[in-house]
């Protein structure tokens, strides 16, 4: 994502590089502004087939659609905004060094530029929470793994957060301060020397996901270790092991012990009811693991 005036220090995710002099605008040879120009290129296909093929097979396979997902998807849509919209618009920007495309679009550009950035991290957020749900808690998990509407949601607030992070700032903030700090052929925020704001919206949008992101993954890889020991002992003992996935921080005892602690049922001796005999026995293990 690319926030700052061309000439300044990259900027992808976090709007904290210092400016530099304009004086280093438009400075590329017309060799290097064609390979630029080709890389960039390059990497706009890219991005937008990529996202496009995850976008695709999401709607095309239904078997696709589960909770966690939804989330893939959200930034499989963030991330083709990058490659569809803010891209194509910085490349002429960045190689000669002036936005000539008017202050309308500059502002429109710079609030998508914004919003989908930040979804971006905040769905990275919100995929490594929801595997380290359905890792730590993958009975309740399960029990919501077609609750699509719950996912929407989430995906609803990721953009709605996204938005007030930067949206508000880059619209009204030469309206608030009563004056505009942007010079003519330049497109950046209004608040781009505004340290404070920066630091603070920085804090929001990278180190706190930071933080989140690689607590998340550590606790999964903690809870998995703790349980691998557990799982070959059942294994040494000749109980089958449930899928990794599927398991819970407190794993369901074995069929065997399930069937010894489920009551005694009619059906259960019954051989025309062989059916209802199974899901007695997946009920009971459920009620001895839910204990």
């Amino acid at each position: 994502c690319g926030r700052e005036p061309p000439g300044g220090a990259a900027l992808l995710s976090a709007p904290l590089a210092p400016l530099a002099p304009a004086a280093h605008r438009g400075q590329f040879s017309a060799g290097l502004s064609v390979l630029l120009a080709a890389l960039m290129g390059l990497l706009v296909v890219a991005t937008v087939l990529g996202n496009a093929l995850v976008i695709l097979a999401f709607v095309v396979d239904r078997s696709l659609r589960t909770q966690g997902n939804f989330f893939f998807l959200n930034l499989a849509l963030a991330d083709l905004l990058v490659g569809g919209f803010c891209i194509p618009l910085y490349i002429p920007y960045v190689l000669t060094g002036e936005w000539k495309l008017g202050k309308g679009l500059c502002k429109l550009w710079l609030v998508v530029d914004y919003l989908v950035c930040t979804a971006s991290v905040f769905n990275i957020v919100l995929i490594s929470f929801d595997r380290f749900i359905s890792v730590t808690k993958a009975v309740s998990y399960r029990a919501q793994k077609g609750m699509t509407r719950n996912a929407v949601s989430k995906m609803i607030i990721v953009w709605i957060a996204a938005f007030l992070l930067y949206g508000p700032a880059i619209i009204s903030w030469e309206y608030i301060a009563q004056k505009t700090i942007l010079p003519e052929g330049e497109c950046y925020a209004e608040f781009f020397y505004n340290w404070y704001f920066l630091m603070i919206a920085s804090t929001i949008e990278f180190f706190t996901p930071f933080i989140s992101v690689t607590y998340f993954n550590l606790s999964i890889y903690i809870n998995i270790k703790k349980r691998t020991p557990m799982r070959n002992e059942n294994l040494s003992r000749g109980f089958p092991s449930r899928p990794m996935k599927y398991q819970s921080h407190y794993s369901c005892p074995p069929k065997p012990i399930c069937a010894v602690k489920c009551k005694k049922h009619p059906l259960k001796t019954d051989p025309q009811h062989a059916p209802t005999r199974k899901i007695l026995q997946w009920f009971c293990c459920v009620q001895v693991c839910l204990r």
